[in-house]
């Protein structure tokens, strides 16, 4: 598994304690995981996954009649930056990357639980929340949902650059070749 469990799990306090920070995913092996690294080191990650039931048909009743309809949906989990790599790049890259996965496998449509902590940013990229808030005291998430033409619209000026499909991109900062 990555290492991004400790991390993911001491800023979202919606797990039971541990003696172990490995913590691994319910749906991990239906998961695909789009990794950034910085050498052999896991930096950034977010996993997504097109199978229903989702994450949040659990956690919200009747998902469906919050969705626009005719969509071809993936839901996207466990996004994950460590705190000395968060200047951008590495996020601009995963989105980079979730964008390519999801027109590669045919999804226009992606839902999350959003954090409430970061709802500014789900909204800069063109999330749209629906439905009531779901978890409870410091673990709150928004369920919203997101369109695949309104990220490409939003994406030139997020990302700084058109999206190009199938070609390999380094968002680590430094000279590249």
């Amino acid at each position: 598994l990555f290492p991004y469990t400790t991390l993911f799990r001491s800023e979202i306090p919606q797990h039971q304690a541990s003696n172990t920070p490995r913590l691994v995913d319910k749906f991990h092996a239906e998961n695909t995981y789009l990794v950034c690294l910085c050498g052999n080191q896991v930096v950034g990650m977010v996993a997504a996954r097109g199978r229903r039931p989702f994450s949040l048909d659990q956690k919200l009743p009747n998902l469906d009649s919050y969705l626009p309809p005719g969509r071809r949906a993936c839901e996207i989990r466990l996004l994950s930056v460590e705190k000395e790599f968060r200047n951008g790049q590495v996020f601009r890259g995963l989105t980079a990357l979730m964008w390519q996965f999801g027109t590669e496998h045919g999804y226009d449509l992606g839902v999350i639980s959003g954090t409430t902590r970061q709802q500014r940013l789900y909204r800069h990229l063109g999330f749209v929340p629906f439905g009531p808030q779901v978890g409870k005291g410091d673990a709150m998430f928004q369920p919203m949902y997101l369109t695949l033409e309104k990220f490409e619209k939003q994406a030139e000026v997020f990302l700084r650059q058109p999206l190009r499909p199938h070609r390999p991109v380094s968002f680590l900062p430094g000279p590249v070749t």
